[in-house]
């Protein structure tokens, strides 16, 4: 079993940074291809980046592409989504995901563990 904790949510005002990290957790926690995905109330949960098991390869949805990279750090079993450059439609539920696939995880399959989810709220 592994566990998957966000942090680092928040309400911050548009054009500022926020940092989420997921801090995994149990039996090969950092053995996976690690994901952030949001939800927006009443919509559904979109994908937003991913990063390898060994961290050499990251993906994106458009939307966020040169704004938000993510890393990790596999010493820590944490990885990392920093947000720059946010804008009101980034606010949502960030939710952090553990799979096996990385580049199936951008169509939200392959997904083994789910977190329990940080809000981001950003001001206009």
């Amino acid at each position: 079993q592994v566990q998957l904790v966000e942090s680092g949510g928040g309400l911050v005002q548009a054009g500022n940074s926020l940092r989420l990290s997921c801090a995994g957790s149990g039996r090969a926690s950092s053995s996976f291809a690690v994901g952030w995905a949001r939800q927006v109330a009443g919509k559904e949960r979109e994908f937003v980046a991913v990063v390898n098991l060994r961290g050499g390869n990251t993906d994106y949805t458009d939307s966020v592409k040169g704004r938000f990279t993510i890393s990790r750090d596999n010493a820590k079993n944490t990885v990392y989504l920093q947000m720059n450059s946010l804008k009101p439609e980034d606010t949502a539920v960030y939710y952090c995901a553990a799979g096996h696939i990385a580049q199936a995880m951008k169509f939200m399959t392959s997904i083994a563990y789910w977190g329990q989810g940080t809000q981001v709220t950003v001001s206009s």
